[in-house]
């Protein structure tokens, strides 16, 4: 048996790679081993691997990113094999060759390959004498008004930190420090460059695998445009729209860059493609990407598999990748609130399923009863579709999302669906712009969105289940089938009389009111209902509705003479509700407000779970601020926020200092308005990243 072939594999990620990792290693028959910080130590991929070893600790620097502890992980659990996944060490060249050093397989590209392509600048450098297209970079120290737009970027890293838009010359330098800063405290390193600014520019990347054995596969393209805070929303294989003669430079340019680095494993070479159809080198990601799945799904190949293969010294199958079949598009389930400045959510995930069928695939880190927490980048879980055509694989996708059931934070999967449906995506008209120009008709109310009758299906749930929350029996199916019937409890022969259903009476039920609030938008619903002699709940002053079905957790209606089917699942005061073409999620509020909720006017909240980061300097009670002003930085799964002064006025109280964990709603500070300063709307917390 040879050396290197790999037995036991460690992977020094968590959550969503992980698990598909060990999904590749259970079908090649290797074993598995999970690292986990006290915060994953429920998680599912601690629970999927064979073995798992626990790092000490709950933040990221103390965990994941602990490069000593990952290695000292895989002797002690006897592995001779780690993969990298995504995040965290993948790129870490220093990692790498500590795995090499201890006399375990490196499942990645070589060391001197990380380490050519860690720095961008460096990357551009080497690049250019490759031959591969570039930007012209600026220097800001000698840049003038025709240089902008610019864009700034880390040197070191990626994922929108350090990133900054400039339009204006005189906010240049700030703008640089403020990235800079953010640079040196995601990556450790503070290098920022500056280039031009692409104007609805296309992000198209293209994925590669090589072998020692002089074969480099360019593997098509994929198109992630789509993008909130420099961050990929949706992906898709290949990218649409692009003529023969571009395909075939990318594809060029992609190898030449490989081969320039001598690179060996999965790698992906990103393009910006300007509007003209011009490509410029972005980077290469010395690792396998989020988005792999949609051209696992065109080719017919698994990348991990060919990873390890790769890392044997094994070549790949064949000198030329095989021939694509079809197309394939992806989505990003994050908590996370798009109509709120994409504002990371935590808390339990009560629900999560997804529709299964041909062409559709699930990756995910999370089951439900899970807790997404606060350390960890908020993505739930990706979707994806494949099929002949691109209009199908979209269509297939959305469908899926509307129809998923996914309950307990606040997601994006509305935003998903509409973006998948809206005509610009449809039509193939892309750009990293595309959410800046339509995310407010993205978030707004829904064409065919119908809340009112959802929270009534919701109602109706309720009164069938009674007060004690009773099931079963006791649950009326159709109105008409039980009308001038009595409802009652089956009993065995012999038994007890039989429990009668309702209130008995010769008149009416006067009609019952039920109160809630729908999330995340704060919208608030009345319902009125009535329990007449049948037992069977009524809409009251609902025209055009009638009920078939009333169970516990499902609600049947005809509405306007359409038949609409509602699945209704109780989590304490939140109701979900899940239409067949929308799902609800309400708050059920009682009938009069506790005036105990209501906070002191200038009151700022904590918009998350998170970690003070830093103050605005020289803050303090008594200080003066001006309305919009940034006061407390707050920094939650993986992105930094601010959050800002909602009038000009004085803070009469800070409860915030750096270093200080937050829970959601914790009170931060109170600013007293100035009666003589003009109002202004409160602010909406802003994310930075």
């Amino acid at each position: 048996m040879r050396s290197d072939v790999i037995q036991t594999l460690l992977v020094a990620n968590r959550g969503e790679i992980a698990c598909r990792i060990f999904r590749t290693c259970r079908d090649l028959g290797i074993t598995t081993v999970a690292v986990y910080s006290d915060a994953d130590a429920d998680a599912l991929h601690v629970r999927e691997a064979d073995l798992a070893v626990r790092l000490p600790g709950a933040a990221p620097a103390d965990t994941y990113l602990r490069g000593d502890l990952v290695v000292a992980a895989a002797r002690a659990a006897g592995a001779d094999a780690v993969h990298p996944g995504y995040g965290f060490l993948s790129e870490n060249a220093a990692f790498a060759a500590a795995v090499q050093d201890a006399g375990l397989v490196w499942v990645g590209p070589p060391v001197k390959a990380i380490e050519l392509m860690a720095s961008k600048t460096r990357a551009k450098e080497l690049m250019a004498g490759a031959g591969v297209p570039l930007l012209a970079p600026v220097d800001p120290a000698t840049a003038s008004p025709d240089d902008l737009p610019l864009l700034l970027k880390a040197a070191a890293g990626g994922g929108g930190r350090g990133m900054r838009i400039v339009r204006e010359l005189g906010s240049l330098p700030g703008e640089l420090l403020a990235a800079a800063a953010e640079a040196a405290s995601a990556f450790g390193d503070g290098e920022v460059f500056a280039e031009p600014y692409v104007e609805r520019g296309r992000h198209v990347e293209v994925q590669v695998m090589a072998d020692a054995h002089d074969t480099v596969w360019a593997l098509g393209t994929r198109d992630c445009s789509l993008q909130r805070r420099h961050q990929k929303v949706i992906e898709e294989a290949p990218a649409p729209g692009l003529d023969e003669a571009l395909r075939t430079r990318l594809d060029e340019a992609a190898v030449a860059a490989a081969r320039a680095v001598d690179y060996r494993g999965a790698g992906t070479v990103e393009f910006l493609v300007s509007a003209e159809g011009r490509p410029y080198f972005l980077e290469m990601n010395t690792r396998l990407q989020v988005e792999h799945p949609v051209t696992e799904a065109v080719f017919g190949l698994d990348l991990v598999a060919l990873q390890l293969r790769v890392a044997e010294g094994e070549p790949l199958p064949s000198p030329e990748p095989p021939q694509p079949s079809g197309h394939a598009v992806e989505a990003r389930l994050y908590a996370e609130d798009p109509a709120r400045d994409w504002q990371p959510q935590t808390g339990a995930l009560l629900t999560l399923k997804v529709p299964e069928g041909p062409g559709l695939r699930l990756d995910t880190g999370y089951t439900g009863g899970d807790t997404i927490g606060v350390h960890y980048d908020p993505m739930i879980a990706k979707v994806i579709a494949h099929a002949p055509t691109r209009t199908e694989a979209v269509r297939l996708l959305a469908r899926a999302l509307e129809r998923a059931r996914v309950h307990g934070p606040v997601t994006n999967r509305d935003l998903l669906v509409r973006s998948l449906r809206h005509p610009d995506f449809a039509a193939a008209r892309l750009d990293t712009g595309f959410y800046d120009r339509h995310l407010a008709e993205l978030t707004g109310p829904g064409a065919g969105r119908d809340p009112a009758t959802a929270a009534l299906a919701a109602t109706l749930a309720e009164a069938v289940r009674g007060p004690e929350g009773v099931r079963g029996p006791e649950a009326v199916r159709g109105a008409e089938a039980v009308r001038g019937v009595e409802a009652v409890r089956p009993t065995r022969p012999g038994g007890p009389a039989p429990a009668r259903f309702g209130a008995w009476r010769n008149v009416p039920s006067q009609p019952q009111r039920k109160r809630y609030r729908s999330e995340p938008d704060g919208t608030e619903h009345e319902v009125a209902y009535r329990t007449p002699r049948t037992g069977v709940p009524e809409p009251h002053e609902t025209p055009g509705t009638r009920v078939l079905t009333a169970t516990p957790d499902r609600v049947t209606l005809e509405v306007d003479g359409v038949t609409r089917y509602f699945t209704i699942t109780a989590h304490g005061d939140r109701v979900h509700v899940d239409a067949t073409d929308a799902s609800y999620t309400f708050t059920a509020l009682p009938r009069f407000t506790d005036p105990a909720t209501h906070t002191a006017p200038g009151s700022l909240l904590a918009p998350m779970p998170g970690t003070v980061v830093r103050l605005a300097e020289g803050l303090a009670a008594g200080a003066t601020v001006e309305a919009g002003q940034p006061l407390i930085w707050l920094e939650a799964m993986k992105m930094e926020h601010r959050i800002l002064a909602p009038a000009s006025g004085t803070l009469t109280a800070l409860h915030a200092a750096p270093g200080h964990q937050v829970e959601v709603g914790s009170l931060l500070a109170v600013v007293e308005e100035d009666p003589a300063a003009a109002p202004v709307p409160v602010p909406v917390p802003e994310e930075t990243a």
